[in-house]
This record gives structure tokens, sequence and C-alpha cells, in this order.
């Protein structure tokens, strides 16, 4: 643990160093600075510095070192970098790109920058990108690799050993060796840990484990990602229809996939896109914001309105405007809370059609005694305060009521919301507080025009 804080500390100081020195101008210290950063670190650096000094730190970096530090870029950074690049010089950095990467930048650019690309590319790595963007995005295929090492099963153990040795090296993450027919149809896998400790003369098909699966090529990535966190798994071979192997997914591209979903949430809850740049252009950022806050004003304006029939009421007792606010707020936060676990539930794959009543159901619940709690405790501060049981009770109805529809919301609107395809932590927040916002004034003023209108 201490090492990983005093690594991150040494990153973070070599970081600001680079910073410094393009700060003042020293352009040949800050090249020298940008030479010994692994690539992780020249990517934070530009996702972390403003549109003109990413374009000086994009020159002084050295071309052979570009592709690394493009795999490591946020997608609206990496969009902003190769923006500044000519065709060539992009295809020669996505030279030995994995090949899901190398989808991952060019299904990113413009159509006519993409086509300039792939002519500017040699004829095996055209044909890489090809089959990288035959497969559809955001699938086990668009995140798969191809670098896989394949056995036949009637070979020696001994056999394969030697194979090794005169191949040098193995692909990153490499945990296990895939076990092919003469078909390329997947048929088992060996762990390199049990091809090193068993008898080197029996063969492949006598130690390899036949009990696994492929990944379909068209499963979701979220779903490959839940597949790895059940299994512990590091490395897992992905099949076509006809079970023929076509590649692997290694962990470090499903820790990608988990990051961003995590951050997608997060930031979809606040009306933003996950790739969203912190250093963006202002009005990129502001055309980007001003599409939920014009939503969120559309239903401030349509909890004014229910607010507007109950104008005379209103406008006879000032108690009723000052106390107006509370009943909305308070549904608003219970119901967020609700939302947020319910979101969270569905990601991680607790939420199914088998258990959604009964969860409907323990919200309510919960809605309920929130409701009978937090009523009996406004009513006696507001009779108290104002030295009247009606408009107590009044306030007490109302925060009951409307705690229990932010329960029923915080449940029913994201199921609802997935039904049809829309992201619930992205349309969720705004839809439940509309509700509680509508339900509470509604609720409050209504009864309050009933008993003391």
């Amino acid at each position: 643990m201490l090492a990983e804080v005093a690594d991150k500390e040494f990153a973070e100081q070599r970081i600001q160093e680079v910073s410094e020195s393009l700060a003042r101008g020293m352009y040949v210290q800050a090249r020298r600075q940008l030479h010994n950063l692994p690539a992780w670190d020249v990517a934070l650096l530009l996702e972390s510095s403003p549109p003109k000094a990413r374009a000086i730190i994009w020159q002084l970096v050295d071309a052979d070192e570009h592709g690394d530090i493009l795999e490591e870029l946020s997608e609206e950074v990496q969009k902003s970098v190769i923006r500044q690049m000519a065709p060539e010089k992009l295809a020669a950095a996505t030279e030995g790109m994995d090949t899901d990467d190398l989808a991952y930048v060019l299904r990113g650019l413009p159509e006519q920058i993409y086509q300039e690309v792939l002519k500017s590319m040699d004829e095996q790595d055209r044909h890489r990108a090809e089959q990288a963007l035959s497969y559809a995005d955001e699938t086990a295929g668009g995140m798969m690799n191809t670098d896989t090492i394949t056995l036949r099963p009637d070979v020696t153990i001994d056999v394969v050993l030697r194979y090794l040795r005169l191949k040098g090296e193995l692909p990153e993450a490499t945990d296990k060796l895939y076990v092919v027919d003469r078909d390329d149809k997947f048929i088992g896998e060996i762990g390199i840990t049990r091809l090193l400790t068993v008898d080197p003369t029996k063969l492949v098909s006598d130690v390899m484990d036949q009990d696994i699966q492929g990944i379909a090529v068209d499963m979701d990535e979220t779903e490959v990602a839940k597949l790895f966190e059940r299994q512990d798994w590091i490395s897992a071979p992905v099949v076509d229809d006809e079970n023929r192997l076509l590649g692997r997914i290694t962990i470090d591209d499903v820790v990608d996939i988990i990051r961003e979903d995590a951050q997608h949430s997060m930031l979809s809850m606040a009306g933003l896109d996950d790739d969203e740049d912190t250093f963006a252009p202002v009005l990129k950022s502001t055309r980007r914001r001003s599409i939920w806050l014009g939503v969120n004003l559309i239903t401030a304006l349509l909890a004014a309105a229910v607010s507007s029939m109950f104008e005379d009421i209103l406008a006879q007792m000032a108690i009723l405007a000052i106390l107006n606010t509370i009943v909305p707020s308070m549904g608003g936060i219970a119901g967020s809370q609700t939302l947020t676990l319910v979101i969270r539930g569905m990601a991680l794959g607790h939420i199914g059609q088998s258990n959604q009543r009964w969860l409907i159901g323990k919200e309510l619940a919960i809605g309920a005694l929130n409701g009978v709690i937090w009523a009996i405790l406004i009513a006696g501060v507001v009779a108290l305060w104002k030295q009247d049981l009606v408009i107590g009770g009044i306030i007490a109805f109302a925060m009951m009521a409307n705690l229990l529809a932010a329960g029923l919301a915080g449940v029913t609107v994201p199921l609802i919301l997935k039904k049809f395809d829309i992201d619930p932590a992205l349309a969720g927040g705004v839809i439940l507080t509309t509700v509680t916002d509508v339900v509470g004034i509604f609720a409050f003023l209504g009864t309050a025009t009933l008993l003391l209108g």
C-alpha cells in the first residue's frame, strides 16, 4: 500500500515538473521529461491540460509513443488529439495496436478521415482494421483481441513447450492457451500453470479443460464484465455462432468497461456525457449541458403550474407559501435514495422479473414508515410554531403521501425506463423530481384548499 502511494506521488511530481517546464516555455526540457514518462502518465497530463497546451505536448511527444498514448486517452480527449494528426501519421500510430483499441480509435473518426487512414495503412494493418470494425461496438467482438495462441488436442505437452520457447514471448495477460480442432472450433483450454506442471509426454487432450463455454461474439460488453466478475477470469475465449474461436478478452479491457459504466452512471445523474472533457471549449460544454438544463426548466414550470392552481389559498395564508417547499424537498431526497439503489442493483444484475414486486413492496413499506416518522415530526413542529393543529395535520398528510409516492417512483421509474431502452441514470432523476414536486405540492396545497379554503 505504501509503495502504491509512493508511486502515485512520484508520478504526480513528474507530471507537475512537465507542466512547470511548459509554463516557462522550456520546451527542450519538457520534451526530455515527456520521454521519461510512461504512456498512461502522458495521457493523464493531456487530459489535465487546456486545448492549447495539449497541442504543444502532443508535438513534443515522440511519434513512436503516439499509439500507446492514444490507447490510454478518454474518447473525447482522444478525438481532440486525433484532429491534429495527418492521416498517414495516425495510420503509423495505430500500427501494432491491440485489435480492440484499434477499433475504438477508428470508430471515433469522421468518415472521410477514416477512409484516408485506411488508405495510408499497409495491407496487413488494413485487413486487421476491417476485421476489428466488422463487430458491433459495445459487444464482446468489439472489445476482443485476436492475439490468441491455439493448440491442437493431438500434440504432446513437450511439443507445446518447445513451440512456446521458439516463439519467445506470450501476449499480455496470457493465463491459458486455447485448444481448437482443424476447423478452428473451440474445444477446450489449458492453463499456463498446468502446462508447466504436468507430464510432458501427455497429450493436450488428456490435460485440457473441456467444461468451458466461450463468450458469444455478440454478447453485450456489460454482460461480459459481469461474467468476469463472477468467474474471476483473467482472460476468456470469444466464439461465433458455430463455436469457432475468434479471439479473447482480457481483464484489462474488462476493467475499462467497469470503470466506464461507473463513470457513466455518476455523470448521467448530473445530465453530463460520460466522455465529457473537463477542458472542452466553453461553447461545446455549454451546448451539452443546456439540453438537460432545458429539460429541468420544463419540469420546474410544471411544478410551478401546479402551485398556480392554488393561488387563492396561497394569497390568503402566507404560511402555506413558506411551508410549500418542505414536502417536495423531502420527497425528492427520499426518492433519490431509492432511485440510486435501484440503478445500482440493475447495473449489478441484482434486479429482475422475479424480485421486482418484492422490491416495490419493500420501498413502499420504507416510504410508509418514513412517512409516519417525519409526518409526526413536522406536524408537531408546525403545530407548536404556528399554534395550529389543522396546518400541522395538513403537512403531515402531504408528507406521508409524498414519501410513499417517492418510494414507488424511485423503484418503478428506472424499471419502466429500462423497458423502453432509456438509460435510467440519465433520465430517472429528472422524472423522479417532477413526480415528487407535483405530488408534494398537490397533496399539500390541495388538502389545504379542501380544509381551509
